[in-house]
């Protein structure tokens, strides 16, 4: 670990968080689990927009979640910035719900395939929240 990233760590680890938080390496495992599924099923709806068979305004919240989902770390841990890694979250979450909405007509395995990272959104926004709420 580099020491810009201790620091984070440190600061991470120094602020007010539920009981319930996860340690940091199952966050980390989580996201391993998840990260092949969310680009199969982004890459397989991509292909189909790209093949004519899917609408290119299923690229929007595809584009939206990727840029959002990418922009927490970033926000969180360079910036320090809780209430606006909590808005960013929320867009998140509000992407995958569009996403799973979007991609039903055109593929219902590759909307429900993305249940796992909702569930896991929706349990790490309900955390993120409460972290802003109790470092106010």
């Amino acid at each position: 670990m580099g020491g810009a990233q201790v620091g984070r760590m440190d600061w991470y680890d120094s602020l007010a968080k539920p009981a319930w938080t996860p340690p940091p390496s199952f966050i980390g495992t989580v996201w391993t689990v998840l990260y092949p599924v969310i680009i199969v099923v982004f890459g397989y709806m991509i292909y189909r927009v790209a093949r004519g068979t899917a609408p290119m305004s299923l690229l929007v919240p595809i584009a939206v979640n990727v840029v959002s989902n990418l922009a927490f770390t970033p926000i969180q841990f360079g910036l320090r910035n809780l209430p606006l890694a909590s808005i960013d979250i929320l867009i998140v979450l509000a992407m995958i719900v569009w996403c799973m909405v979007a991609f039903w007509p055109y593929s219902r395995l590759a909307s429900l395939a993305l249940t796992p990272y909702l569930v896991w959104v929706a349990t790490a926004s309900v955390l993120q929240l409460s972290i802003t709420w109790m470092n106010r």
